[in-house]
């Protein structure tokens, strides 16, 4: 907002004085631009910043290629008819010089001005930068060229390159830098003033948009914008210096509160210096008791290197009991060693024997299987003869009894038999089907039964839920245990619920003095809450008296805290609420839409955490949570009817549990039904499938039956002959068998009396070495017993020579805690003190002494503290009194400052005023017209009245009573006064004349270019559609036609592209 005014107010002397450069004479306005001669020796100083060269278009708007156009240093005429690209031109210059899309009036958004079907549009704008007051000329050179690039999405960038084409920057603040530094404000009428902003402020009835105009033209709506800034800021720091000065009466009175006890440290010095020779004797105090314990210690030892003889002397007769049982040891050892070799000698031949007899025994048994097989295959061979010679007489038989009879009834039980197995077959599939039913059926009463099961565990919890509150309700009515929740009642019981839902678990919480009430109080809950959470307990001091909350609690006049909703007798509770849960920073508010209202506001109450609504919604300052509680439980006014409701709940439950127990207990029928059916079907099935296996095979059967042939006993006769020699060979092989089992098993017997006496004289041996053992083993022992005692004794000799050394030890860290309490005595008293006092006498006494020094200095604070709080207090009420006293001056500095700059900006919008109506006069009477500006600052209204006709012939009149033309010619008059008085380097104009009549575009033209002839140091470009042949022919003078538009085709062609 300040990056223009900045700039215009730090103009160079040359700006300043073309500002109050006096208008051309009657004689010298007779003459402009009548030709090139008179032009050149009138004036020939043109501008040398800030002006445009030339722009050129690309794909921008409806226009493939525009330009580039080389403007003249003073007028330009840009004309052509409609649709030419006028309008083009100037949009381009808006948008390219950093103006907005709104500010053209074309278009709400940049990629508006993409060609249609075009990736982007580029524009380009050379702007001149000669003489003293160029822009950075070492870099740019004397043109500074801007090219903007326009995507399809509406991206803006820019390159800003020298006169020589080099890419100097592609930062739009480098643009805004050059343009504040030109005095270029694209969104200044006054600057360019397009058709759309000639209609709302000069063509508008309103009085109020042409002040807004005029104001905006002379940019002292800025100033009054960065003035009210200012006073917004001098109100902010007035504000900030009396919170200091309220700050500055604490620091004053604490500033003169420690002073007050800085002064007051001298009575105690005298304790102080007790205190040291207290402390001085007990020093040596200490160092007289520990040279009492140490020569006690000193005798002991003495005594105790005495008796360690006896000691030596027990351990010596027992190390000579234990030399002869390790000598007897020896010897048994040595007897039991040849036994031992003896019997190592014959346990090789014993193993032998035994492996022998084990070999004879594995052959005996192989011999005795081949024989049994033997057997079995003469036994199966003897009986496949005698079912061969049957086979072959009942052959026989039937041949000689063959009946046609037999076959004709054989053929009638095929057919019966056939029969009856389809019958069976239809049954079995009729039975399948069942079967499939019956499992469906099954199946989804299985599944209906894991459901309602899951559904009775979530009644049977429910339903306990309501007893056990049932319960503790009725318990409630004589129960006044101090749980919090029957020790607070509500002064609002509306408010029940939100107060529930803040307190939560605290509501059923149990508070204990100290750590033993808690663990007895633990033992009863221990009885009752076998399983499930307990209450929580809270151990806190009890006190008689509620905090003071005052200083952190709400204060809120619509809105109580929660400690203010409740009553409560007991301090302790109240206590325990504020420390747990923060009851006197949360607020109670019924409405949930005020409780979002106040918390979530930027002016929330101070010291508010959060609220709770009347439904029990938990309220933050960003953030919003809802309740699932929807009733009191414990806070409700009457118990007795929360035990009907609990009652009455309790009965629907067990009511809606007993019709839940008879549908399982339906479903649980039918499902038993379901399988007695399925199994019977089953069994059906199973006895169909079995007389259908049956049934075939009979039939199977009595297909197979043949007719028998005498050609059939042949084949019979000679398996029967070979049967008989094979029957030989095996008996043979059975005998040839026997015989050699008889030879193994002679064989095994002698092996086996072999190893019987081998291991007969190995045990004989082994009986001597018994004795042996047994002496072995007593002597062992002995040897064990002797090895304890010694042990023992050498245990007890450690024991003692480590207690002497242990006490040798101590004797030796008395010493050194006697040399260091010598030490520390010597470094608090270098003389030693004969003290006959003990050291906890003088003890008590220091105790006492220090108790009550501390006392005091706890009355005034320790002794580097108040000298450190006193010098911080100094210092803290020292700062803010000098940060008030600077920021006083900084306010009163500022006030006469704005004041001096409010009367200027009145003296300036008062001069600036006088002269916009001496030049709008002076333009109205060139065409003998008289008119009236009138300003009324206060009101912030422009009236304009403007008499058209002689003299005194016609009264003044409003504008709107005016013809087109003449209001157009007014308009330009108004327009050319704010040219006089505003400041920039080129002003743009639009279709200026396009109500006009020819007289007053004449008249029009001749006032705007004689006060371009005036100011050849600015740049004119005025775009309109009239051909402009009767300018005169001057080299200041440059007009550009624009072609005509292409009108041959009959309809806009959206969405295609020319080829071209």
């Amino acid at each position: 907002m300040s990056k223009r005014k900045s700039s215009n107010s730090g103009q160079t002397p040359d700006k300043r004085s073309r500002l109050s450069q006096p208008e051309p004479s009657e004689e010298d306005e007779t003459g402009y631009f009548s030709s090139g001669e008179g032009l050149s020796t009138s004036q020939s100083v043109t501008g040398e910043v800030g002006i445009i060269e030339s722009i050129s278009l690309k794909n921008f708007m409806c226009h493939s290629m525009l330009g580039p156009f080389a403007f003249g240093p003073n007028v330009n005429f840009v004309v052509g008819n409609n649709g030419s690209g006028k309008s083009a031109v100037l949009t381009a210059l808006i948008v390219a010089l950093g103006g907005k899309a709104l500010t053209t009036n074309r278009g709400s958004s940049l990629k508006g001005f993409v060609k249609e079907g075009e990736s982007s549009a580029d524009v380009s704008i050379t702007l001149r930068n000669r003489g003293r007051d160029a822009y950075k000329p070492e870099v740019f050179g004397q043109s500074i060229t801007v090219d903007l690039r326009i995507s399809s999405e509406g991206i803006r960038t820019y390159k800003l390159r020298s006169k020589t084409g080099h890419l100097v920057s592609s930062k739009k603040e480098e643009l805004i830098s050059i343009l504040d530094h030109f005095n270029i404000q694209v969104d200044n009428p006054v600057s360019i003033l397009t058709q759309e902003m000639s209609k709302h402020f000069l063509h508008s009835k309103g009085e109020g948009d042409k002040y807004k105009f005029f104001m905006k033209a002379t940019q002292l709506d800025q100033m009054k914008e960065d003035y009210s800034y200012i006073m917004k800021t001098k109100t902010m720091t007035q504000n900030t210096v009396e919170k200091h000065r309220e700050t500055l009466q604490e620091l004053k009175r604490k500033y003169h509160e420690k002073e007050e006890r800085y002064k007051s440290l001298a009575s105690l010095d005298e304790m102080q210096k007790k205190l040291d020779e207290l402390k001085n004797q007990m020093a040596w105090a200490l160092v007289a008791e520990v040279e009492q314990e140490v020569k006690p210690m000193r005798e002991r030892i003495t005594a105790e290197e005495r008796s360690t003889v006896k000691y030596d002397q027990k351990v010596e007769e027992w190390e000579g009991k234990v030399q002869e049982a390790n000598r007897i040891l020896g010897q048994l050892q040595d007897q039991l060693e040849g036994v031992t070799q003896r019997m190592q000698q014959l346990q090789p031949q014993c193993a032998e024997l035994k492996s022998r007899a084990q070999a004879r025994n594995r052959d005996l048994k192989a011999a005795e299987a081949g024989l049994h097989r033997k057997k079995t295959n003469l036994r199966d061979l003897e009986k496949d003869k005698d079912q061969l010679n049957k086979r072959i007489r009942e052959l026989k038989h039937s041949i000689s009894q063959t009946n046609s009879a037999d076959t004709h009834a054989r053929v009638e039980k095929m057919n019966h038999i056939q029969a009856e197995l389809e019958q069976l077959h239809f049954q079995d599939s009729t039975l399948t089907q069942q079967i499939d039913q019956f499992k469906q059926a099954c199946a989804a009463a299985k599944d209906r039964l894991g459901k309602m099961s899951l559904e009775k565990q979530d009644l049977l919890r429910a339903l306990e839920s309501k007893r056990r509150d049932l319960a503790a309700m009725e318990s409630s009515r004589d129960n006044r245990l101090c749980r919090f929740g029957f020790c607070i009642r509500l002064r609002d019981p509306e408010l029940g619920l939100a107060v529930e839902c803040c307190l939560k678990a605290l509501m059923l919480a149990f508070c204990c003095d100290n750590h033993a009430d808690e663990r007895e109080l633990q033992r009863i809950m221990s009885r009752h809450f076998q399983q499930g959470r307990r209450p929580q307990i809270i151990v806190s001091k009890f006190t008689n008296t509620v905090y003071d909350v005052r200083g952190r609690a709400v204060d809120h006049d619509d809105y109580p805290t929660v400690l203010k909703a409740l009553e409560i007798e007991n301090p302790v509770v109240a206590n325990c609420l504020i420390d747990m849960r923060g009851i006197e920073t949360i607020l109670l508010i019924k409405n949930a839409k005020d409780a979002r209202r106040v918390m979530q506001s930027e002016a929330r109450p101070r010291n508010c955490r959060e609220a709770f609504t009347r439904e029990g919604d938990q309220v933050y300052y960003n953030r919003y949570y809802s309740s699932e509680q929807n009733r009191a439980l414990y806070l409700s006014g009457d118990v007795e009817e929360e035990i009907r409701h609990l009652q009455s709940a309790l009965h629907a439950q067990r009511t809606h549990l007993d019709r839940f127990q008879q549908d399982m207990q339906q479903v649980t029928e039918d499902e038993k039904q379901n399988q007695i059916l399925l199994r019977r079907a089953y069994e059906d099935s199973k006895k169909a499938q079995e007389c259908c296996r049956k049934l075939q095979a009979e039939l199977t059967e009595l297909q197979n039956v043949e007719e028998p042939q005498s050609e059939d006993l042949k084949p019979l006769e000679e398996e029967l002959e070979e049967l008989s020699s094979r029957i030989s060979v095996c008996r043979e092989e059975f005998e040839a068998a026997r015989n050699q089992m008889l030879t193994h098993k002679r064989e095994y017997e002698e092996a086996e009396q072999l190893s019987r006496q081998q291991r007969e004289a190995f045990n004989s041996i082994a009986e001597e070495a018994e004795p042996i053992k047994e002496q072995l083993s007593n002597s062992d022992e002995e040897l064990a017993r002797s090895k304890h005692h010694k042990k023992h004794y050498e245990e007890k000799r450690k024991a003692h020579v480590d207690m002497i050394e242990t006490l040798k030890k101590n004797l030796y860290e008395k010493d050194q805690l006697l040399q260091a309490s010598i030490a520390k005595a010597a470094e608090i008293c270098p003389e030693r003190l004969d003290v006959r006092r003990t050291a906890k006498s003088l003890d008590s006494e220091i105790s006492r002494l220090r108790h009550k020094l501390n006392t005091q200095q706890d009355q005034q604070g320790q002794r580097d503290t108040i000298v450190r709080q006193f010098h911080e207090a100094k210092e803290n009420f020292n700062n803010i009194a000098r940060q008030v006293k600077g920021l006083e001056a900084f306010i009163r500095q500022l006030t006469e400052i704005m004041n001096t700059r409010h009367y200027v900006y009145s003296e300036l919008r008062m001069y600036l005023s006088v002269r916009c109506k001496y030049y709008f006069d002076s333009m109205l009477s060139q065409r003998g017209y008289i008119g009236k500006m009138t300003f009324d600052h206060k009101n912030e209204t422009l009236s304009i009245s403007v008499q058209p006709g002689e003299g005194g012939k016609a009264s003044l009149s409003d504008m709107r009573s005016l013809s087109g033309g003449e209001r157009s010619f007014s308009t330009v008059c108004f327009v050319l006064s704010l040219w006089a008085i505003a400041e920039a380097p080129f002003r743009a104009l639009d279709e200026f004349d396009v109500y006009m009549d020819m007289v007053n575009r004449r008249i029009s033209m001749d006032m705007m270019l004689k006060i371009a002839a005036s100011q050849r140091y600015r740049q004119f470009i005025f775009l309109t559609p009239q051909s402009m042949s009767s300018l005169p022919d001057n080299r200041l003078i440059h007009i550009l036609r624009l072609s005509d538009p292409d009108r041959s085709q009959s309809a806009i062609p959206f969405g295609q592209r020319n080829p071209e």
